[in-house]
Formats: structure tokens, sequence, C-alpha cells
């Protein structure tokens, strides 16, 4: 009888070293699966090489804007921070951006709407978005669609701005390059600054401006809504014209927008 207790006793031992081996088997089995889910996952992904380079770059000032106004101009530019666009891709600022809601940590801020500026969640933005298209401007990227302000930007040249509202009013570029984009996009100092990095060969670009008309701004007392706004300093319009010109060997010169900015009349105390 003792023999045979010491058989089973074996036997169950055999059989919890047996499970137990298959359990090692198991785990080491999926954990090779998942190790070899991953490679082809960062497989697909756009690789960016090492000896990438700043292939252009652009800064905007944040002098004389709101606190919120630069808050929301930050979480914007965290959102285009590190963003990858492929050759021959599409990218869209409220695809990668958007929405700028309250639950999203967004702040109200001024903003321009519908020729009145009103406080509105995510007011600043469209500095980022500014920024950014200024440096695919730049960098010789086509512009797939861009809209102006209604009034001047105080942060850029009049035309050289790029408004967005979500989810309708849009920045979009394509990458024509040969290599993936990278967006650096970041605060340094008192300035905005976004930088685009790739490997491929950067086209040398110069942007023009030609301003074809001006019309001042006037002194009004503006009431809205029954209650009388603070003071407003007042802009000049303008009509301006926009010009990419694409230097190299042979030169060519391409007409980016066309813009008429209304006046934005000066606001006084009685």
């Amino acid at each position: 009888m003792t023999g045979a207790v010491v058989q089973r006793d074996n036997a169950v031992t055999v059989m919890k070293r047996g499970v137990q081996a298959n359990l090692r088997r198991v785990v080491i089995a999926a954990g090779v699966l998942a190790c070899a889910a991953l490679v082809v996952l960062l497989l697909r992904l756009p690789q960016l090489p090492s000896e990438e380079k700043v292939i252009t770059a652009f800064s905007t000032s944040l002098q004389g804007r709101a606190h919120s106004q630069v808050h929301n101009v930050r979480l914007a530019l965290a959102a285009l921070d590190g963003a990858v666009i492929s050759p021959g891709e599409e990218f869209s600022f409220n695809r990668t951006v958007g929405p700028w809601t309250v639950d999203r940590g967004y702040r109200r801020a001024p903003v321009s709407f519908s020729g009145e500026m009103v406080l509105d969640w995510g007011g600043g933005v469209c500095q980022a978005s500014t920024t950014l298209y200024n440096a695919a401007l730049l960098a010789g990227l086509p512009i797939l669609e861009r809209h102006r302000h209604h009034w001047p930007a105080s942060y850029v040249p009049p035309g050289q701005d790029a408004a967005v509202a979500y989810p309708g009013v849009d920045l979009r570029f394509r990458n024509s390059l040969a290599s993936p984009i990278r967006v650096s996009a970041r605060i340094v100092g008192e300035s905005v600054r976004v930088r685009l990095c790739s490997s491929a060969q950067p086209l040398r670009v110069r942007i023009e401006r030609d301003v074809l008309a001006v019309e001042p701004a006037t002194v009004t007392r503006f009431i809205s809504d029954g209650a009388r706004r603070g003071p407003v300093r007042g802009k000049p319009g303008c009509e301006v014209t926009v010009y990419r010109v694409l230097l190299g060997d042979s030169p060519r010169r391409e007409l980016v927008s066309r813009d008429t900015y209304p006046p934005l009349n000066r606001v006084v105390g009685r």
C-alpha cells in the first residue's frame, strides 16, 4: 500500500509539473504573439529616419494675448507636437487638434466670430493654426484649405493668417515630399514656434505680399445686445495678395491667396 501511495503521489507531482510546463509554454507563446503584433504595428507606422532635420520653421508673438488665449494655444500645440505626416498624406488641423471644448481643458477666450469679438471656447487656437500654416507655406507644401479671419490678426501680416472653427472651417495641406514630416510645436519664451522636420531635401521658398488697398479705421461707439463694449483698438482694413516664390534653377511665383479685410473701428467711451 505504501508503494501505491508513493506511486500515486509521484503521478500527481508529474501531472502538476506537466500542467506548469504547459502553462509556461502558453505564456511564452502569448508573449511571442504579442511581440509579433507590436512589431507589425510599428512597421505600419510612418518611420522617420534618424537623419531628419528642420526643413522649415515659423514663429508668432504672444505679446498682448490674454492668459486664456495663451492657455488654449498651449493645448493646441501639445496636440500638434509629434504628429507625423506620411508622403502624399493630407493633414487636417481639425482632425488633429479639435474639438476645443471645455471637457478637453479649453477655456473661454476672445475670438473673432461673424465680425464680432466674443468670448468662446478655444479662443486663441487660430494662432496655432496660423503658425503651422506659414511653416507649411515655407516648406512648399500644397495648401488644400485655408480661411482668413474677419479682421487682420495681430500676430501675422494680413493675408498670412489661417482661421479655424471646429468642425467646418479647417486648415488642410498635403505632404508632397518623398519622406515623412514630423511636426514640432511649442511655446518658446513669448513666441509660438512650429518646426517641420524631415529627411527630405528642403525647398527654397520666399513669401511675398502686395497690399492693394488700405481702408482706415474710424472712431465709433458700438452698442451690442444692449450693453456697450469696452474700449477697442481699431485696425485699418486692407486688400492683400500673398505669393509664394519657389526658388532654384527655374524660379516660380504662385498666387497663394487674395483677401479683403474690413477695418476694425475703434470703440471709445463717452
